[in-house]
């Protein structure tokens, strides 16, 4: 009888782990980028962060996204904030860094040393990270070009992260999506690169929440 009875708790047991969630806290998903995800020119509502943590609760995840991106930031004022920007406590990120490297023509080289040490500290502190890759300006050259473009899913596969190859596809170059400089996303930009991520950024979420 007392066996029946043992066997009969440890089912019991084993059957509340397997209902219990395996997370009950909010999941803290930082967005650390530079002008494109810091909202340029856009109500606070419509940047990138904003707009990605209500698709994501629409979802039904329980996340709240923070906006760690600065204006104007290239990978190496990424990399010396980051401590201070991205902090402790945070589940996941989100690295957009790369495109201010490009329009100022630095070396390939420096951005990509930047950015691995970036993913590498990042996962360091315990964090999930998705990439998301930038594509030079042809009117850089073709060697820039090769040189640059493929940084940013070179350093996801090396340091074990998730990939987003080109934060700009479906909006770079047209009007309709772009402030009038060209260069930034509209607040609709902004919603076509939500949903264009949304299945990578849950992934990334999964990838967070089985910590």
């Amino acid at each position: 009888m007392y066996q029946i009875l043992s066997r009969a708790v440890a089912v019991l047991a084993f059957g509340l782990v397997l209902a219990s969630p395996a997370r009950a806290e909010t999941l803290k998903l930082i967005v650390f980028g530079d002008s494109l995800t810091a909202g340029y020119q856009l109500a606070p509502d419509e940047a990138y962060p904003a707009q990605l943590e209500r698709a994501l609760r629409a979802r039904g995840h329980d996340v709240s996204v923070v906006n760690a991106s600065v204006s104007g930031d290239t990978t190496s004022g990424g990399l010396s904030r980051l401590d201070w920007s991205v902090g402790e406590g945070g589940d996941a990120v989100i690295v957009e860094l790369g495109a201010n490297d490009m329009l100022r023509g630095l070396p390939p080289e420096t951005t990509r040393a930047n950015l691995q040490a970036i993913v590498q500290q990042l996962k360091a502190k315990g964090m999930e990270v998705l990439v998301a890759g930038m594509q030079a300006q042809r009117n850089l050259g073709e060697d820039y070009a090769a040189a640059y473009d493929p940084i940013f899913g070179e350093i996801a596969r090396q340091e074990g992260a998730l990939f987003y190859p080109f934060f700009l596809e479906g909006v770079a170059l047209d009007p309709a999506l772009n402030l009038p400089d060209g260069m930034h996303p509209t607040g609709e930009g902004v919603s076509v690169i939500v949903e264009a991520m949304l299945p990578l950024v849950e992934s990334l979420l999964e990838r967070a929440a089985a910590h």
